[in-house]
This record gives structure tokens, C-alpha cells and sequence, in this order.
């Protein structure tokens, strides 16, 4: 049982209205999701900061408060400071509309994921495609803003944006699918519960599959192709100021807390680990992933556009579909008490299949096409 459903039940059993017994919950559960979020979104903004000056070799943010810690309070501030400019030539409509798109479904997405056994708002029993469909429509959003704001080069960020997304979501829908075949469901609190062994060693090619996958659908390096400043200045928000652009910035950090804390359930064992409370093993594990999204902006160029997507087509989608081939053929062959078997197993294939592509598969050189 939920801790929404507990509270549910708590408020019948105080005789109150159906439409409270509802409604009440939900608020209280949208106002811990916001302040959640918003907490540690400006805990990840100053965590980057430090974390890309260590890679860097330099100070970063260190004046405003102890270590810089009161930087991005300061950095909001300003945001919301700075005055709101909307082109002459804008649909000025749809370039209100387009960060609500981008930002409100970021916040959906953690209705299901599971901070601790039963803290969750809703256990879905299709959590996983429910959190597939909703970050989709993310990507409205992008194209909205980059087509309302009469700007070529946004344009061509948020054409850019629907070639990138289209691209890697299937080999990610692929390798959730191998998740779904071992645990014979698509709720994220019996994903976590299934894992006796994280996923992250059962299943190491569709691991590595969904995070280079996130990475393109979260806009980071090396896939930060939307905001590719050497070619289109700062990309399909280049015509946003003042508030608008802080939901677009708030927006890109909260996909990011949200696919950290996705990649932890499916591949992590969530909240599961011994000693510490369970919410305080699954913000571990969520800081872990992202300190290596950091680590991989600070360390590696981006991609080019041609190979941005050359490599999702070429590459992860062949080994999207062959590892879940294979993990269907283990789910029918080997039983389930004999999960180590499959550990070794795959680990050797990832291991044979990435190599073999890597001589086979190239990014291309030379002549570029657009």
C-alpha cells in the first residue's frame, strides 16, 4: 500500500467527503513533488558547478556562501529579475505556452517513482510506459518554443530536437522491454522488489543502452546537439528571458534528477541497501548517476549531427533489439534461481557485441551531410 493510499484511507475513516478523500491527497502529493524537485534541483545546479571545477581544474562557485552553496539561489534571483522580451514576430501564444509544455510533465513523471518501500504517489502497473509517454511530450514543448519565437536558428534546434528524440527513445523503449521480460511487470515498485540482483549486472547492454540513451533524451553531452552554440547560438530558447527561460533551465535539471532516479529503479535496486533509511540509499544512488552525466559533459566533445544520429540508428538500435532477443531466450531457458548464470552470460555478450560493432560500425569522416 501506498503512503497516498494511506492517507486516503486515514481521511475515510474521519468521515470525510468523497471529493476531499481525493482531492486532498493529490494536492499534498503535487506540493511534495514540487518542493522536492525544486530542492534538489538547485542542489544538482551547485553540485555541477563544484563538480565540473574539480574536473576542469579550477575553483567554480565559492563567494556566495560556504563552498558557493548559495550561488544558485543567487542565480535564480537574477533570472527573476531580468525582464521578459518576446519578439515582434512571435506567436506570442504559443511562446507563453511552450515552457509550461516542457516544464509541468517533467513533474509528472515522479507520480511513479518509488523514493522508498510504499513512498510513492501512484503505483502504476504500467509505471514504466506511463514515465515513456509522458516524457514525450517534453519535446512538444521544444518545438513549440522553437517555432513560436520567429528565430531561424531555434527552428532548426527544434527540428534537430525531433530527429534526436525520435531516434533514441526506441532503443530506450527496447531495453526497459528486457526489464519488463525478467520481472513480468511494468510497475516500478515491483521492479525494484524483483531485483535481488541489480539490473545493472543482469542486464549490462541494456543498461548502458538506456544511459547513453537518457543522455540524448535529456539534452546532455555528448548529445547536447540542441544547443550546439558554435551553430545556432543558444539553441531553441534563444528567445527566452526572465521567467520563461528559468522554467526551460529548471526544466533540463529536472529531467536529469528525473532520468537519475528512473536509471536507480530499473538498474540500481532503488531504494534497497543496508544500515541507512531507504530514502537516503535511493538520493545516494540518484547523485551517483548524475555526478557520471557531469563527469561525461566535463570529459567528451559532442557529437555531430550527422553522427548524433548515425549512432543511434546504426549502433544502439541493433544492439537494443539483439539484447532483448537474448534476455528472452534466458527468461525461457534459465530458471530463475540460476540468475548468476545469466550475469556472466551477458556480460560476455555485451563485452563480444560492443567490440565486434565497434570494428564494424563508424561515426563517418569527411564530407558531412546535413
Amino acid at each position: 500500500m501506498t503512503l497516498l493510499d494511506q492517507f486516503q484511507l486515514i481521511l475515510k475513516s474521519q468521515n470525510w467527503p468523497d471529493w476531499a478523500v481525493y482531492l486532498v491527497p493529490a494536492l499534498v502529493g503535487i506540493i511534495i513533488i514540487i518542493s522536492v524537485v525544486l530542492t534538489v534541483v538547485i542542489v544538482y545546479i551547485w553540485w555541477e558547478r563544484r563538480l565540473i571545477s574539480r574536473f576542469q581544474i579550477r575553483l567554480g562557485p565559492n563567494r556566495c556562501g560556504p563552498e558557493g552553496i548559495f550561488q544558485p539561489i543567487a542565480t535564480a534571483v537574477k533570472i527573476l529579475l531580468k525582464e521578459d522580451i518576446v519578439p515582434e514576430k512571435a506567436d506570442k501564444l504559443i511562446h507563453f505556452i511552450a515552457p509550461i509544455t516542457v516544464f509541468v510533465p517533467i513533474l509528472l513523471i515522479f507520480a511513479v517513482v518509488p523514493f522508498g518501500e510504499g513512498a510513492i504517489l501512484a503505483d502504476l502497473n504500467v509505471g514504466i510506459v506511463y514515465v515513456i509517454a509522458i516524457s514525450s511530450i517534453s519535446v512538444i514543448g521544444i518545438f513549440m518554443a522553437a517555432w513560436a519565437s520567429g528565430n531561424k536558428y531555434s527552428f532548426i534546434s527544434g527540428m534537430r530536437s525531433i530527429a534526436q528524440m525520435v531516434s533514441y527513445e526506441i532503443p530506450v523503449v527496447l531495453s526497459i522491454v528486457g526489464i519488463a521480460l525478467v520481472v513480468g511487470s511494468f510497475s516500478m515498485l515491483k521492479i525494484v522488489e524483483a531485483q535481488n540482483i541489480p539490473f545493472i549486472l543482469l542486464q549490462p547492454l541494456g543498461f548502458l543502452i538506456f544511459f547513453l540513451g537518457s543522455l540524448a533524451e535529456m539534452n546532455r553531452s555528448p548529445f547536447d546537439l540542441l544547443e550546439a552554440d558554435s551553430e545556432i547560438v543558444a539553441g531553441y530558447h534563444i528567445e527566452y528571458s526572465g521567467m520563461k527561460f528559468a522554467m526551460f533551465y529548471l526544466g533540463e535539471y529536472g529531467v536529469a534528477l528525473a532520468y537519475a532516479g528512473i536509471i536507480t529503479t530499473l538498474f540500481l535496486s532503488g531504494w534497497q541497501g543496508p544500515l541507512l533509511p531507504p530514502v537516503i540509499w535511493f538520493l545516494i544512488k540518484v547523485m551517483m548517476v548524475f555526478s557520471v552525466i557531469v563527469w561525461i559533459r566535463s570529459t567528451l566533445p559532442r557529437f555531430r549531427v550527422d553522427q548524433l544520429t548515425a549512432f543511434a540508428w546504426k549502433f544502439m538500435l541493433p544492439l537494443a533489439v539483439i539484447n532483448l532477443v537474448l534476455i528472452a531466450i534466458e527468461v525461457l531457458v534459465i530458471p530463475a534461481n540460476l540468475q548468476w548464470t545469466m550475469v556472466l552470460i551477458n556480460f560476455g555478450f555485451a563485452a563480444v557485441l560492443i567490440l565486434l560493432w565497434s570494428k564494424l560500425f563508424t561515426l563517418g569522416g569527411g564530407r558531412v551531410e546535413v
